[in-house]
């Protein structure tokens, strides 16, 4: 008999996202590392962080790699870097989280959004050129393109960097969700000017709390950096050179990471099997997602589109009462958001953004789940057609 209060919860449960599975892989190895840190207590700025930095340029081939409090600080510590400011115009897809918007708003910068491809979810480079014509007509300077790499896949990157360089503009990759993805022979965190990304806990790779990195092959911007990182400092944290950030990351964070990314190759593995199992058993009933020839994915999602809002709606009612979780990201588009619909440039055509909004639905994707959960998953979607 259960206690007041006490909630059982069914050993059939479906996780979205099975973190308590990866946990029991690596427990002992994480315990191990964590006490490591806790003896030698250099809870901020410990020997792991430098390890860990190291580790993560090897993986993605990047010249340095700087960790950071989390994916919004990576952001915004790159703008910093690079003096955004008021007047200044920084491109965004329309349909992403709003940390992107907010990094760029934060320093009285424009935040000017651009439309997606239905396919891949991922910056239009034709809405991309509009926009930036529409910014100029507007008053405001073109500075930096900011393309989302949404449920992690990497944008048509060959398309959007020569948009970049005809109009002498900088990109800085959005890798929140595609960190361990490539795009042609380049793995993500070696594309653009700098890469940031995040390693919240639902994140392909994440900690046990936020964190995030900077990746790039500037070593001018690695100092700056550096030095906005930990309060602006010049020679030491009470010589301040230029106004920054509390960016760094904790130490435990680092230990944590560290033995994760050690099984991060081999869960890219399985998210792409997870996928695969997905698109050959749903494409005749939904709208599977597309990944282009020229790169891969790291499936921080799989989302799947359907004709309308209604049908988008009943599925996810459907699935719920067969215990199969599935989220909406993102229910609504930047320009209809309350904080940033002052952004909106005149004229400028957002339409796909709001139709996937409308219309998209995202299923458990994890590299833990087992092939008889996923056959119940795709089951209880399928049975909603039939």
């Amino acid at each position: 008999m259960s206690q007041p209060g006490v909630q059982l919860v069914s050993q059939d449960k479906i996780e979205f996202i099975d973190l308590a599975a990866q946990q029991s892989r690596i427990r002992p190895l994480v315990e191990k590392a964590i006490l490591k840190v806790l003896d030698h207590g250099a809870y901020v700025m410990g020997p792991e962080i430098d390890v860990l930095e190291s580790q993560l340029a090897t993986f993605c081939g990047a010249k340095y790699a700087l960790s950071c409090s989390s994916g919004t600080d990576a952001l915004l510590l790159v703008l910093m870097a690079q003096g955004i400011g008021p007047g200044d115009a920084v491109f965004l897809p329309s349909f992403t989280f709003p940390a992107t918007p907010e990094s760029v708003a934060l320093l009285g910068a424009s935040p000017v959004f651009v439309d997606v491809l239905t396919d891949t979810f991922n910056m239009d480079p034709a809405s991309l050129e509009d926009s930036i014509k529409r910014a100029q007509a507007a008053g405001l300077t073109p500075k930096a393109i900011i393309p989302v790499d949404l449920f992690g896949q990497p944008v048509d990157y060959d398309a959007i960097e020569a948009i970049a360089a005809a109009h002498d503009l900088w990109v800085l990759c959005d890798a929140a969700q595609s960190f361990g993805a490539k795009y042609g022979n380049r793995h993500v965190g070696n594309i653009g000017l700098a890469t940031a990304t995040s390693f919240f806990p639902a994140k392909p790779l994440g900690c046990y709390g936020d964190g995030g990195a900077v990746f790039t092959n500037d070593k001018d911007l690695l100092d700056r950096l550096k030095s906005i990182r930990v309060h602006g400092q010049g020679v030491d944290k009470y010589d301040n050179v230029r106004v920054g950030l509390n960016a760094r990351m904790d130490t435990i964070q680092a230990a944590v990471l560290i033995e994760k990314l050690k099984i991060f190759p081999d869960e890219i593995e399985q998210r792409q099997r997870v996928a695969d199992i997905y698109n050959e058993t749903l494409g005749d009933v939904v709208v599977v997602p597309k990944v282009m020839d020229t790169a891969t994915s790291v499936w921080a999602q799989y989302t799947i589109v359907l004709p309308d809002q209604k049908t988008r709606d009943g599925l996810q009612a459907h699935l719920k009462s067969q215990g199969v979780p599935a989220v909406v990201y993102y229910s609504k588009p930047l320009q209809e958001q309350v904080a940033y619909k002052d952004c909106y440039i005149a004229g400028q055509n957002l339409d796909r953004s709001k139709y996937l909004s409308d219309r998209v639905l995202s299923l458990p994707m994890h590299a833990y789940l087992t092939r008889d959960v996923q056959k119940r998953i795709i089951a209880a979607v399928r049975g909603y057609f039939e």
